[in-house]
């Protein structure tokens, strides 16, 4: 899988929406960088673009965006609520599939060079770039704001790590660099007051506050949360004061967590907090144990689906309150994925049965197997999440829920499987369908059939392992989970074995033209025992079953 890496440039410009539509165009333009989000916000005066590409493509696409916003905004004219220092203020690179954060110093370090180069714009390095710790936080490096650049950007100590240390009036100063994933998320608070939004904030923030003593001694109280920066602000458009939060290490303090500091630091300032706002894009993965947070909180299990938890995490955060919140449009991974044409599992049941039984040779055996699978799982996850909620069972909810949130992570894998097998058919037919005119055609063309080959087989083959995975779920769930419901794991244990009996057959099948007998005879065997325990598995499960019944 090839790089991506996400770019989030944040432009001094909010309200005047003809010159963001320039800049993200001047984005667009570029081959392989993918626009993803576009936040302006007119009381800051501010815009926060994301978009994500390849290493090439987001320092391309980058410069150009840089090069276009200085020739629009005059920072010598602009106001707003939030602290900059430039027209492009800042530009942090952020790895997200398959790229470290190397890669990323490296795309800061080409773009700030060539910005210093070519627009004669001032450059800093800031977070993982920077090239001493006093540049490692954006606040030391922003302090002072553009007013101030004039007289600190002659200081020994603030030299430009790219271009001369001299005054831009124009543009100001670019601060690039690269980061973890920080998460932009204002709090919002039923009150029109600063200060009492401020209050909340060096709470909840890891600085924290300055306090006297008895004695009228100044000392540091730090904060509630770790990685977490924040002020208190009023937005008129909204009419309310919020706590304005970056999230800059969500393993060290969630989303969730930030939020819930701010509920209790509102509480006990006799304020309450009304919902939230999310800047920009976050990842599934954030959202998904927000949902499971909550859930936990309410003693409901969190083995429910992933739009589910998507959907609870919403609500809980109260993310729709000031504007609506789609998810497809705000989840890095779902904007980067955006809509897939012709799913097979996106088909009603009818569309596709029908697909099933036309003419066309997939979804085949494979698919079917795949989907069969993920029907037996679901039925022991739905076990689960009902003896999980059942009435006097209150003090087994947690174990229930890990069963649940087991079987939904193999259902996930088996839905992703029925497309994966369809596609591996239509490999192997695409690597028939080469030219074979020549000797080097042929060797090509041969080499093709045979990884395509390869590829048919491993997927029906992880679709076994899967299914019998479920036999876990099923099992427990035949032995512990709600009577009433016994049989539902009886047929999800049928299903299970269905599905890996199925793919065996299509393992078989399609180990016959593989010519690596080495790769063919490990699979195979490992096949045969994956078939045994899921047969020895349906047979216990069904004695439970029946003698529960």
């Amino acid at each position: 899988m090839k790089k991506i890496i996400e770019c989030v440039p944040n432009f001094s410009e909010g309200r005047n929406k003809e010159i963001i539509t320039q800049i993200t165009t001047a984005i667009e333009q570029v081959e392989g960088a993918k626009l993803l989000h576009v936040d302006m916000g007119a009381a800051t005066n501010r815009t926060v673009v994301t978009f994500a590409g390849d290493e090439n493509a987001v320092v391309e696409a980058a410069f150009r965006s840089i090069k276009k916003a200085s020739e629009l905004i005059d920072m010598r004219y602009h106001s707003g609520e939030h602290p900059r220092q430039g027209a492009t203020d800042v530009c942090p690179f952020i790895p997200i599939a398959n790229a470290s954060m190397e890669d990323c110093i490296r795309c800061a370090q080409k773009l700030g060079k060539r910005v210093a180069e070519e627009l004669k714009i001032p450059v800093y390095l800031y977070e993982e770039a920077a090239t001493s710790s006093q540049r490692k936080n954006l606040a030391h490096i922003r302090a002072g704001e553009y007013e101030g650049i004039a007289q600190k950007i002659i200081l020994p100590e603030w030299k430009p790590d790219f271009g001369e240390a001299k005054f831009n009036e124009r543009s100001g100063n670019l601060i690039t660099g690269a980061r973890k994933i920080l998460i932009a998320y204002n709090v919002n608070l039923n009150t029109t007051s600063v200060r009492r939004a401020n209050s909340v904030a060096f709470d909840v923030r890891e600085q924290g506050r300055k306090v006297k003593d008895a004695n009228g001694v100044e000392t540091h109280q730090p904060g509630w949360c770790k990685s977490v920066k924040a002020i208190g602000w009023f937005i008129e458009e909204y009419g309310v004061a919020q706590v304005s939060m970056n999230l800059t290490d969500e393993a060290q303090t969630p989303i969730h967590t930030a939020f819930d500091a701010c509920v209790k630091s509102a509480y006990e300032r006799g304020m309450r907090v009304t919902g939230s706002e999310l800047v920009g894009l976050i990842p599934l993965q954030s959202m998904l144990n927000a949902g499971k947070y909550f859930l936990a909180k309410q003693k409901r299990s969190a083995g429910v689906s992933e739009a589910e938890l998507v959907r609870i995490a919403i609500k809980s955060l109260g993310l729709d309150e000031l504007a609506p919140f789609n998810p497809s449009e705000r989840i890095i991974e779902y904007v980067i994925k955006g809509k897939q044409q012709n799913l097979l599992v996106e088909k009603s049941l009818t569309s596709f049965a029908d697909e099933t039984a036309s003419e066309s040779p997939a979804p085949g055996g494979g698919s079917i197997s795949a989907y069969v699978g993920a029907l037996g799982v679901s039925l022991g996850t739905m076990v689960a999440n009902l003896s999980s909620h059942k009435k006097g069972w209150d003090e087994r909810w947690e174990f229930f829920s890990n069963w649940a949130e087991r079987g939904q992570e193999i259902k996930e894998k088996l839905l992703k499987a029925v497309d994966e097998d369809t596609h591996a058919f239509n490999e192997i037919m695409n690597a028939f369908s080469l030219p074979k005119s020549t000797d080097a055609e042929k060797a090509a063309r041969t080499e093709a059939i045979q990884a395509a080959t390869k590829n048919a087989i491993q997927v029906p083959y992880h679709v076994m392992q899967l299914a019998n995975e479920s036999f876990g779920v099923l099992k427990a769930m035949a032995e512990e989970g709600n009577p009433n419901s016994v049989s539902d794991a009886g047929v999800g244990a049928l299903c299970a074995r269905t599905a890996v009996y199925g793919a065996y057959l299509n393992v078989k099948i399609n180990s016959a033209s593989l010519k690596d007998e080495l790769y063919k005879n490990e699979v195979l065997a490992n096949a045969e025992k994956i078939l045994k325990q899921a047969l020895e598995s349906e047979s216990e499960i069904l004695k439970v079953v029946k003698a529960k019944l």
